[in-house]
């Protein structure tokens, strides 16, 4: 024989409304997460808008949206590296040197120039990620011999730096980083392509799956059959294919391999990732997120510019302050999540 207990009818509506309020405050701290950034980005250019007449003249914004695109490409990819819970330190070396190597070999086609550069900082990645995916040492550890390496590299190619290579005016290769379509300079073009097309992989095919399972956890993606090792080498080769590539379109935009870019460039990398909403624990982030980092990063920057009596040193500190309050609200809210 079985009883029936009734529930009291103020108890069943209590956690109801527990439950409503506990799934609206997850989805809440989900926002905040995934578009906080655009927010703050959002609230800071009118703000400069408001106190800077020149903000947002169509030369600023041109200029913001070209500087921008360069460190884009390398977030692009060090938003895949960071979601799988790595770290790739060798970017801003892989930077200069992909900018060398394109210079270098700009006068024998644009071919040579863009593909150079391309396969030398796309082998480093592959290294990388073969050391740390087969032999399990340490990212940040692999990442800061490699990016050492690069700048030896570099530092060889031209001479300890006495040689600068330059890009022919009237090339074609020089026409990737000076020219524009539609008034829109085609590095910024070819970025906004690759984060679309970097979004698309990562929301919609199987290899962004396993980026996010290896990033979530490493062992429960290994026993649900997730190529573990050949994720985390592919995230690196292609940390070091974005890194060639913004080098070479850079090399293009300034007619010429310039040895002292690219320091402590893997810093600002991280710092748009992050602030754009991608754990550095791993196992979730956004590319369009990373965007929005690199533009506030930018933005941060233009309006130190725009003040004129604050040096460079001043964007460093609020950049680096910035960052700071992120991760705390970033630890804060996934706490929540998880107690939600």
């Amino acid at each position: 024989m079985t009883t029936d207990v009734d529930i009291p009818v103020h108890a069943k509506d209590t956690t109801e409304e527990e439950t409503a309020g506990a799934g609206r405050s997850e989805r809440l701290s989900a926002l905040a997460q995934q578009h906080g950034a655009l927010v703050t980005l959002l609230v800071a250019m009118a703000v400069a808008s408001l106190s800077f007449d020149t903000f947002l003249t169509g030369d600023n914004l041109e200029n913001m949206a070209l500087s921008s695109a360069f460190l884009a490409v390398v977030a692009l990819g060090m938003t895949y590296v960071i979601i799988t819970g790595g770290i790739d330190l060798s970017v801003g070396s892989l930077f200069a040197l992909g900018g060398v190597l394109a210079a270098w070999a700009s006068p024998y086609g644009f071919v040579a120039a863009l593909l150079l550069p391309l396969f030398v900082c796309g082998l480093i990645g592959f290294v990388n990620g073969l050391l740390i995916a087969r032999s399990r040492l340490a990212p940040f550890i692999v990442t800061l011999a490699s990016m050492l390496g690069a700048r030896g590299i570099l530092l060889s190619i031209t001479d300890e730096g006495s040689t600068t290579y330059l890009v022919g005016k009237g090339s074609f290769f020089a026409k990737l980083g000076q020219g524009s379509l539609l008034g829109v300079g085609v590095p910024v073009w070819i970025t906004v392509v690759l984060f679309v097309l970097g979004a698309v992989v990562l929301r919609r095919t199987r290899f962004g799956q396993y980026v996010y399972a290896v990033g979530g956890n490493e062992d429960a993606a290994a026993l649900m059959g997730a190529p573990v090792a050949r994720t985390k080498i592919s995230v690196y080769t292609l940390s070091g294919l974005c890194a060639g590539l913004a080098g070479a379109l850079n090399a293009a935009w300034l007619a010429s391999g310039v040895t002292i870019l690219g320091s402590g460039m893997e810093l600002d990398a991280i710092s748009a990732v992050v602030i754009g909403g991608t754990l550095l624990t791993g196992g979730f982030g956004f590319i369009s997120g990373s965007l929005v980092g690199v533009l506030l990063l930018k933005v941060i920057q233009n309006v130190i510019n725009q003040i004129g009596s604050l040096d460079s040193a001043y964007q460093q500190v609020v950049s680096g302050a910035f960052l700071a309050v992120v991760v705390i609200a970033q630890t804060w809210l996934g706490r929540r999540r998880r107690v939600l």
